[in-house]
């Protein structure tokens, strides 16, 4: 029975073994292993085409909801102008961080001049973070981080704010 043991464990660490070498080799795109193709896969929750007749237009400023822009005094159109231009000039950027940038300058700006929009941005460009780019334009660590907390959840009441407006009210 021990012999019988250990010929099953050796054959399963030899049958691990290639699995893995050729899962790896695979993997690599190495000479020799089957040649890996792109499948698309289609989500099978949401039909390409909704046979409903309702179908939304697709734009690119939806990902700026209008209470985000609104509260900011701006249109999601104007918006997302800005963050591609924005985008142009630090490719790392992502929307998040420019909301959280425009709402940290809308809440700060009016008690420190030097807190714009464009610093925050500058300052991710080079590689810091928003709270790094905050405290070299005089805010503490404390501040910032509670500024950063506060843009969050005003972009959050602002986005949900839009989503209700838009809403039809039922009756």
């Amino acid at each position: 029975m021990k012999l019988i043991s250990q010929v099953i464990i050796t054959a399963a660490v030899v049958a691990s073994v290639t699995l893995g070498a050729a899962g790896i080799a695979t993997a690599q795109g190495k000479a020799g292993s089957p040649a890996a193709r792109s499948v698309r896969h289609t989500p099978v929750g949401k039909p390409s085409n909704p046979s409903n007749g309702m179908a939304k237009p697709s734009n690119k400023s939806e990902s700026f909801p209008r209470g985000v822009a609104t509260k900011l005094g701006s249109t999601p159109e104007a918006m997302e102008s800005a963050y591609l231009a924005a985008k142009q000039a630090n490719p790392k950027l992502t929307r998040g961080q420019f909301i959280a940038a425009n709402m940290i300058a809308k809440n700060l700006g009016s008690k420190n001049s030097a807190i714009t929009t464009q610093a925050i941005l500058s300052g991710l460009q080079s590689g810091k973070s928003i709270g790094q780019t905050l405290q070299g334009l005089g805010v503490s660590s404390l501040d910032a981080h509670e500024a950063q907390r506060q843009a969050a959840r005003d972009a959050k009441e602002a986005a949900e704010a839009g989503e209700n407006a838009e809403k039809p009210k039922a009756p």
